[in-house]
């Protein structure tokens, strides 16, 4: 049983400070060393519950987070960006360690979606959505199913409104949105790892996230000067200064650009 693990920053154990996400502050080492202790807690836990193979994928920013001199030798690293990444229908399920809630969920942890600078909202089929979903969406294009989460407590409650079942690991508590209190760390490696190896048991339960097809995938932004070049894109509708809508018959075809 193949498994892909995807990561993200703000989620992770230890960060609490929006400060740590940047690359210039003196306690993003810190956040660094706390990804990769999270992220081979989540693959010591999917060796655990079976996994034959376990991917992970640096899911932050592009990437360029990852530590590989502490990532766990038994996984394999995808040096692809997630939304090219190599994950397809060989794989059993998928992580997510260190998510976030989506922009605008009250008591939430650094909560955006994709841009904190540009994204306000972001709809399927009429559901606001974050980067949860659409990790979902997109891997549900070759039938894996989310099976384990990890983040603040909003982040995994946003998890079990969309997967049902999922396991989850919840990390940390927002204080404020740009602050959060953290739980002990070798509790949360541990929950992690506990979380992982019980997602295991999911699989054969659990189905991917698949919303009807074809799907209308809206997008409000903060400001309408960032609207102009999303909206020349090909079949692309401007519904007014700030928003924009596509629809669209495939999963991969998710996001906008």
């Amino acid at each position: 049983m193949k498994i892909y693990i995807v990561t993200d920053l703000e989620g992770i154990s230890g960060v609490d400070s929006i400060d740590m996400i940047k690359v210039d502050h003196p306690r993003h080492r810190f956040a660094i060393e706390r990804l990769m202790a999270d992220t081979n807690a989540a693959i010591d836990g999917a060796f655990l519950g079976g996994a034959s193979m376990v991917t992970v994928n640096d899911g932050h920013g592009g990437g360029n987070n990852f530590d590989l001199s502490l990532l766990d030798p038994r996984a394999v690293f995808d040096t692809r960006e997630n939304k090219n990444s190599h994950l397809d229908d060989s794989y059993a399920g998928t992580f997510f360690i260190g998510t976030h809630a989506m922009a605008g969920t009250i008591n939430a942890f650094l909560d955006h979606t994709q841009s904190s600078a540009s994204w306000f909202n972001y709809w399927v089929n009429g559901r606001r959505c974050g980067e949860m979903a659409q990790w979902a969406i997109s891997s549900a294009y070759y039938d894996v199913p989310v099976l384990m989460v990890s983040g603040d407590e909003t982040a995994c409650a946003e998890a079990r409104s969309f997967f049902n079942p999922v396991a989850c690991a919840a990390v940390k508590y927002a204080n404020g949105r740009n602050h959060a209190l953290c739980y002990d760390l070798k509790e949360s490696e541990d929950s992690i790892r506990e979380a992982a190896r019980s997602g295991m048991a999911l699989i054969g339960q659990v189905k991917p996230f698949k919303p009807l097809l074809p799907m209308e995938i809206k997008l409000e932004l903060y400001r309408s000067d960032y609207c102009d070049e999303l909206a020349s894109l090909p079949d692309v509708e401007r519904l007014d200064a700030r928003t924009i809508r596509k629809v669209v018959n495939s999963y991969q075809d998710v996001l906008f650009g």
